[in-house]
């Protein structure tokens, strides 16, 4: 091929991309989150389509049961007896993890579903709660004192068929917005992900809830939640292509799992074996492969903490997709979690692709994202999620992983790359026009159906939970000192 030839078709190439990199929808933002358009505006930006890379995975079941413009309705149906032994439970252990029976009804886009025997149980760490009066006392019907809590669905629990699945899904884990009256942190954490490339980030949307306990005239109503795709061999087997392999060993990570090699061996770590127990490291996997998963866990801290320089170096990129990993890390930090592992030890799951000792793909998995976006608190080497350093993010002598990579100039390069591509004008993610935008759209959605039966969390309101140390973050208010998206890109902006 002639130089000119090449020439002329690098040239088409180049048009090519940058013609697909600038295409974005105008949005339409409403004067209200309630506020209504007229029919003819916006019908193509409700599709709102992920500015993200071409390489973006995306799933056709998960795709219909997450999908953020539904709002479907779920109704649980318990008997009297199974929802007192649930009450019992709650007071024989606050973190019990027991499932009771019960059934289930799902509505959306067009479809309806009912399980019959299906389960239910709580779920929750810290935000775990009594979902019926405050302790002791069973039941009271047609007078009760609800209160919003974490749910896990499980429509397999006892029948194992295929009947019992929703697109071929067998959980739905449901929580209530607990701390967040924007009613949206959490999956706005997620979506962003996705729309970023993130695959490893799980699937989220809202939905509405009812529970009716046996004896009762009608059911609660439990108001709008967050649905949300579990982290377990299941999310791990519908991701096998990407992760190469669904097999290996998945650990869930709690507060503590530094995963340094000098305190891991006295870490609190155990099998997922349904007594609720909160493991620091906990293994998502069979009794009989827990001591091998293990060493293996030990194995990675030990090489994390102990090699330096580039034998670091080589030994993290043969095991693991650096640029992934960063890139996960910087959407990690542009939406303020600080409640994570490089800060607070906290909040997230890992992956090895193989139960080999040494012969394997580490993956990092984001969870948990509710106490971002300004909900900020005096944590670690942190005191404001939105204008604290993304390169000082937390204590890398106690958490080394992330601190460890950026110690190179190039790593720590695409890691400020991936922060400032997510908060450019140009992409529609966490720039603060389009990060409105989509918030308002939701809150149009939902902002009728938030009112409920319990009482609690019936108002939406931008600001962060009372609890926080920075009262002055918003969503949608466009003040560049008080907006958090355009906080955060100021933060950015000074690297």
């Amino acid at each position: 091929m002639n130089k000119t030839k090449m020439l002329l078709m690098a040239v088409a190439a180049l048009l090519l991309t940058v013609a697909a990199g600038c295409t974005k929808d105008e949005p339409v933002i409403p004067e209200k989150p309630g506020e209504e358009q007229p029919e003819d505006e916006g019908k193509d930006e409700g599709k709102d389509e992920p500015d993200a890379p071409a390489a973006m995975w995306s799933n056709e079941d998960l795709a219909w049961v997450f999908d953020m413009e539904a709002l479907p309705e779920i109704r649980v149906d318990v008997s009297l007896d199974e929802w007192n032994r649930l009450l019992k439970e709650y007071d024989r252990d606050s973190n019990t993890a027991e499932y009771i029976h019960c059934n289930v009804e799902y509505k959306g886009k067009g479809e309806q579903h009912y399980y019959q025997d299906a389960a239910i149980r709580l779920r929750g760490n810290t935000s775990r709660r009594r979902p019926e009066g405050n302790g002791g006392e069973m039941h009271t019907s047609n007078n009760t004192d609800w209160h919003h809590c974490h749910f896990m669905i499980n429509l397999r629990k006892y029948q194992k068929d295929d009947d019992h699945e929703l697109h071929n899904l067998r959980k739905l884990h449901l929580k209530w917005f607990k701390d967040d009256s924007d009613y949206c942190r959490e999956l706005y954490c997620y979506d962003l992900m996705r729309r970023f490339g993130i695959w490893t980030a799980c699937f989220s949307s809202y939905c509405r809830l009812w529970i009716h306990v046996e004896g009762d005239s009608q059911p609660a109503y439990y108001g709008v939640y967050s649905m949300l795709e579990p982290i377990d061999d299941k999310f791990v087997s519908r991701r096998k292509e990407l992760f190469d392999g669904k097999d290996g060993n998945l650990w869930k990570c709690r507060w503590g799992a530094t995963l340094n090699y000098n305190d891991i061996n006295n870490a609190w770590m155990g099998f997922d074996d349904d007594s609720g127990a909160n493991y620091v490291y906990e293994f998502k996997g069979d009794e009989e492969d827990f001591d091998a998963a293990r060493r293996q866990l030990v194995e990675f801290s030990r090489n994390l903490t102990q090699l330096k320089g580039e034998e670091f170096r080589a030994w993290i990129t043969s095991v693991c997709d650096v640029e992934f990993l960063l890139r996960t890390y910087a959407a990690n930090v542009a939406v303020g979690m600080w409640d994570d592992y490089w800060n607070n030890c906290n909040n997230y799951y890992i992956y090895f692709n193989t139960t080999d000792l040494g012969t394997y793909k580490f993956f990092f998995l984001p969870y948990d994202y509710d106490n971002t976006l300004g909900t900020s608190s005096q944590c670690g080497v942190q005191s404001d999620s939105g204008r604290q350093s993304p390169l000082k993010w937390g204590d890398t002598q106690k958490n080394p992983l992330i601190g460890k990579l950026l110690e190179f100039d190039d790593l720590r390069q695409i890691y400020v790359d991936a922060l400032r591509e997510i908060c450019s004008k140009d992409r529609d993610l966490l720039y603060y026009e389009a990060s409105m935008s989509r918030i308002k759209k939701w809150h149009k959605l939902i902002n009728s159906y938030v009112v409920n039966d319990t009482g609690e969390d019936c108002k939406m309101e931008d600001r962060p939970a009372s609890w926080g140390n920075h009262h002055e973050y918003r969503l949608l208010d466009t003040n560049p000192d008080v907006n958090f998206f355009r906080v955060k890109a100021a933060a950015v902006d000074k690297l």
